[in-house]
């Protein structure tokens, strides 16, 4: 298995294709497989980068506190590793959408531009119910029923109950047997106090926020979108929060037309 043990902790990745760098960041309570047809797609023109954020699949399950610095710490390292020193576009969904843009506004000479899926910039206080929920789901055995929930929190619920949707969850499930409730503790609690909204007067690299249509995120996603100079704000119809997996075709074309008119989509 790929693990980048740079930074102190275990950090599962997975690479595809070539070309310039393709950063990968997934949401909450996924893994990287939340990207599978985003790799697929642009692994043809990028070298495609997807991580499991500590706390999360097969990556290492620290108890003890940590903030998002300290989680962008991991993929920087991670990167630096891999030999990403420039030319890199970010693309991150929720919590994974916050640590991108925290990235982008922090390391311009890295990410040339940021894709933010929810793209919620400020402090998040409304995850204590997710955290007493993961404790006493442990505590009960009944972690994976709760973490099917949490899932489906993150889609609408039409698809979720499509074939395709309860076989994609059904994996992020089967994927998520080690997952460690004191971990994900951590990762809501850091995740919880973290307010990028300060840094944002001083950022301009392109930034394109996509929410789905039934995405909770979406006024996150609008108020961060409001706040960035050169940002565009699409929704894409009938999708939740992780609109990308519900339609990766409408939603990789406008990854594609924001990168192409930005200069950023490498010709073959």
């Amino acid at each position: 298995m790929p693990v980048s043990r740079a930074n102190g902790l275990d950090i599962y990745y997975e690479t595809a294709g070539s070309g310039p760098p393709l950063v990968l960041i997934h949401a909450l309570p996924f893994d990287h497989n939340l990207w599978l047809y985003q790799v697929e797609r642009f692994s043809a023109r990028f070298r495609t980068l997807a991580m499991d954020l500590r706390g999360w699949g097969r990556s290492a399950k620290p108890r003890t506190p940590f903030t998002l610095a300290d989680m962008g710490n991991d993929i920087l390292t991670l990167i630096a590793e891999q030999g990403i020193r420039d030319g890199a576009v970010v693309l991150g969904c929720s919590i994974g959408s916050k640590i991108a843009l925290m990235l982008a506004c922090d390391h311009p000479e890295i990410f040339k531009a940021a894709i933010l899926v929810g793209g919620n910039s400020g402090p998040q206080p409304q995850f204590d119910h997710r955290i007493a929920a993961y404790r006493a789901h442990q505590a009960a055995g009944t972690l994976a029923d709760y973490h099917w929930g949490h899932l489906r929190y993150g889609v609408t619920s039409l698809w979720a109950d499509s074939a395709i949707g309860r076989y994609l969850l059904a994996g992020f499930v089967e994927r998520g047997r080690g997952l460690d409730a004191e971990s994900i503790v951590q990762v809501f609690q850091a995740l919880t106090v973290s307010d990028l909204t300060p840094k944002l007067p001083h950022y301009g690299s392109p930034t394109l926020i996509v929410n789905g249509e039934h995405d909770r995120a979406l006024a996150g996603g609008t108020r961060t979108a409001s706040l960035i100079r050169h940002s565009e704000h699409k929704i894409l119809p009938a999708t939740g929060h992780c609109c990308f997996l519900e339609d990766p075709a409408r939603f990789n074309a406008l990854v594609q037309d924001f990168l192409q008119r930005n200069r950023l989509w490498p010709e073959q």
